[in-house]
């Protein structure tokens, strides 16, 4: 068994693609938006392992809390930077050790996105 996706149901399907796409780096995997019943898109890194699927979707939508996303990073104080300067706002930096640093922000949907710079 292999994990393949994760779904983010949106009402902002155009500003959630900016965000994943500028801000993550992400890329278009499979458009779907030519249905307008069914406006789908799955993003992957360079890898291609695990995608995000963003749904637009008026009647399914995150509110609640406890679930994130996690970015790896090698450089946690640039993209720091590079979200506040994006007009986004980034939590409080965190290191829960010596080894791991990482901050919260929200996606366009009040999404958890967790960016982490692990020393090895």
């Amino acid at each position: 068994m292999r994990l393949v996706h994760s779904t983010i149901f949106t009402k902002k399907l155009d500003e959630s693609l900016r965000f994943y796409q500028e801000m993550l780096g992400l890329s278009i995997a499979r458009d779907l938006r030519q249905d307008p019943a069914h406006q789908i898109v799955f993003l992957t890194d360079d890898a291609g392992h695990f995608m995000i699927e963003l749904v637009q979707d008026g009647t399914q939508i995150y509110y609640g809390g406890g679930i994130s996303l996690g970015f790896q990073t090698e450089d946690l104080d640039r993209e720091y930077q590079r979200f506040q300067d994006a007009g986004y706002l980034p939590g409080k930096m965190i290191s829960p050790n010596p080894h791991v640093r990482f901050f919260f922000v929200k996606d366009p949907n009040d999404f958890s996105i967790q960016m982490i710079q692990e020393d090895k």
